[in-house]
C-alpha cells in the first residue's frame, strides 16, 4: 500500500509501545521489522518514534512501573473531535482513562475503554496525521478487537467512532464485524468469548506484516522475545502471536 497522508475517521491511525525497557524494545523492533528510531525531546517527555524508510510506523513510551499496567501495544484510532469522542464514548457505556489533551501542535490524544472495558487510543491529528505506510512488510497492518461482549462493542464503535460496521460472520461458531467491506477493511471485531481465557480482558491486537512468518518466529525467540501461538495458514495469510522480550504481544501475517 502507498503512503497514506491521513487516516479516515474511525480506522487505525496509530499504535503506541508501552515498555519497561525502551532500549531493549528499540534493538528488537529494529532487528525484527527493520525500523528505525529516535527520541522526540525532552519537551515530549523522552517519546520515541519508529520510522520504517522514512515513515513514521509507531510510538513507545516508557512504562515506568508506577501505573501497574503491564507492556503493552495501545492501538489508536482517528477523530475530527477528541472531546466530543470522549464524552460520546463514557455516554455509550465506555470509561474515560485519559481525558483529551493536546500534544503541543502535534495533535489530541485520549485513551478510553469500550462497552466490553477494552482499552482503545484516539488522536484528533494535528501535524502529527498518524503512520504513514500500512499493510506491507514492516508495518501495522491489520487492527482486531478481541471482547466478549460482542454485540456491544460493534454498537459502541459505530456509535462512537462512526464505524462504516460490515458483518463478515454471525455463526455460533464465528462472529466478526470489519470497518469497512471486503478488500477495503480496516480493522474487525471479533466474538471471542470462547477464546480469551480466564483473567485476560478484552482487547486490541496488531498484526505486524512480514515477508515469512516462521522466519520471524524464529528470530523473535533469538531475539528474547516469546512465540505464543505458532505460525498456521487461514484464509487471510500465515499467522502467528508472539510477545517482545519485555512481555507485549503483537500478531503477525505474511501473505500466502
Amino acid at each position: 500500500m502507498p503512503h497514506r497522508d491521513e487516516a479516515p475517521i474511525g480506522a487505525p491511525c496509530w499504535i503506541e509501545l508501552f515498555s519497561s525497557d525502551t532500549e531493549r524494545s528499540r534493538a528488537f523492533y529494529g532487528a525484527l521489522l527493520g525500523w528505525s528510531s529516535e527520541s522526540a525531546g525532552d519537551e515530549y517527555g523522552g517519546y520515541i518514534n519508529f520510522a520504517k524508510d522514512g515513515q513514521l510506523v509507531a510510538g513507545c513510551m516508557r512504562n515506568d512501573g508506577s501505573s501497574g499496567a503491564p507492556d503493552v501495544w495501545t492501538v489508536y484510532l482517528a477523530t475530527d473531535d477528541a472531546k466530543a469522542t470522549v464524552d460520546a464514548a463514557a455516554a455509550h457505556g465506555g470509561s474515560v482513562l485519559v481525558p483529551a489533551m493536546d500534544v503541543l501542535e502535534l495533535g489530541t490524544m485520549a485513551l478510553v475503554t469500550d462497552a466490553g472495558q477494552a482499552a482503545v487510543g484516539l488522536w484528533q491529528p494535528g501535524l502529527h496525521k498518524g503512520f504513514g505506510v500500512v499493510s506491507e512488510p514492516g508495518a501495522p497492518s491489520w487492527f482486531e478487537l478481541y471482547t466478549r461482549d460482542y454485540d456491544a462493542a460493534v454498537g459502541f464503535y459505530r456509535d462512537v467512532f462512526r464505524w462504516d460496521a460490515h458483518p463478515v460472520s454471525d455463526t455460533d461458531e464465528f462472529r466478526y464485524t470489519m470497518l469497512g467491506d471486503g478488500d477495503g477493511g480496516l480493522a474487525g471485531i471479533m466474538d471471542a468469548t470462547s477464546m480469551l481465557p480466564e483473567g485476560v480482558p478484552a482487547h486490541w491486537s496488531v498484526y505486524f506484516g512480514v515477508h515469512d512468518t516462521d522466519a520471524a518466529l524464529e528470530q523473535i525467540v533469538e531475539l528474547g522475545g516469546t512465540v505464543v501461538e505458532p505460525a498456521a495458514d487461514s484464509p487471510y495469510g500465515r499467522l502467528a502471536a508472539a510477545t517482545d522480550p519485555t512481555g507485549a504481544g503483537f500478531k503477525l501475517i505474511a501473505a500466502l
